[in-house]
């Protein structure tokens, strides 16, 4: 029966096999670049952004300057104003504000409410000058460019709020955070944030004011439209805060008792930051509360427990870690905004 096959002779040089193919062209054919089997966007953008935030920083501490100032650096060079690889630029805002929330929970952490209330003569009266002056000149200097109301507005208000994130970094490495200037800081903060959560919700109804005469119309909104604005937004920010001193005054540091009773050191870091961005997501998603300001009340409220000083250590390099991923990933959403700002100031001016 082995007589009945033909007989197999090898291919000789150039010749090709039954396929139409030579040998080296199948040799080559399977030698491919290896895929993918997901998509990678994250793991590539936070790659990125620690692996530059590092050398940058370190260049930057050697040169005698801050370290943000290398974090700052290695945000444009991942961001879309620069050549090479860009960062995801939908995940880098919400990467930037885990980062902010952290660093606030952290920072309520090492305050209590007794603290913030006894820097209110200050604090308050002081951030609303602030903000009034800021929102004025910057409306003012907008004005003289020919800006219409509504966007000189928009800017003074851009220009009268403090970047909360490098505030708090530069008062940590001053080591003055738990100062009486470092409370009064703080509290300052608090204030704005209030505030712009204010603003947030009254720019729609301001900006129908202060439209030219042509969209009037479309944009009309009464007086009793903006004051019903203003009391359901009160109403939800003391909701919140009231929530937070009766309930998470009680609860947080009832959790932090019950797992740290389990003995396991990752359960409790785990009910730390879940307390941390849980809390801050649902007060920006139910109260419409900032996330910077619902993970700082997570943080005072957890103070009360006798375990917060093992919270802040347990947290602390989570918190630094993404607190620095902050100013690059910031940066680059930043360029992204400036960009399609750009193109869309073109058909204005």
């Amino acid at each position: 029966m082995c007589g009945d096959h033909p007989e197999i002779k090898a291919p000789a040089h150039g010749n090709t096999d039954n396929a139409g193919f030579s040998l080296p062209q199948v040799l080559a054919s399977n030698h491919r670049e290896p895929v993918m089997p997901h998509d990678i966007s994250l793991i590539s953008t936070i790659a990125a952004a620690f692996g530059l935030v590092l050398v940058c920083g370190f260049l930057a501490a050697r040169l005698r300057l801050p370290p943000l100032v290398g974090y700052l650096v290695a945000g444009i060079l991942i961001g879309p104003a620069t050549p090479g690889f860009v960062g995801d630029l939908h995940l880098s805002g919400q990467l930037a504000e885990i980062g902010v929330m952290l660093l606030m929970f952290g920072v309520g952490l090492h305050f209590s409410l007794e603290e913030l209330w006894a820097v209110r003569r200050i604090a308050l009266p002081g951030a609303m000058v602030q903000i009034a002056v800021a929102t004025a000149m910057g409306a003012l200097l907008a004005l003289s460019w020919d800006w219409s109301p509504a966007e000189a507005l928009i800017f003074g208000l851009s220009l009268s709020c403090a970047s909360t994130v490098v505030l708090l970094r530069a008062l940590e490495a001053k080591g003055v955070l738990q100062s009486v200037t470092g409370r009064i800081a703080v509290g300052w903060l608090v204030v704005e944030d209030l505030v712009m959560v204010l603003v947030l919700v009254l720019l729609p109804s301001l900006a129908g004011l202060l439209t030219d005469s042509a969209d009037a119309a479309s944009h009309a909104v009464s007086r009793t439209d903006i004051w019903l604005d203003v009391l359901i937004t009160s109403a939800k920010v003391a909701a919140f805060i009231a929530l937070m001193l009766v309930a998470g005054k009680r609860l947080l540091p009832q959790l932090l008792w019950l797992v740290a009773r389990t003995g396991s050191r990752e359960l409790f870091t785990l009910a730390v930051v879940a307390s941390a961005v849980g809390i801050a997501f649902g007060a920006a998603k139910l109260f419409d509360v900032s996330f910077a300001l619902g993970a700082f009340f997570a943080g005072m409220m957890m103070r009360e427990s006798p375990l917060s000083h093992r919270a802040a250590s347990e947290s602390l390099p989570l918190r630094d870690a993404f607190s620095v991923l902050f100013f690059v990933l910031e940066r680059i959403s930043a360029q992204a905004c400036k960009t399609s700002a750009s193109d869309l100031g073109n058909t204005r001016i």
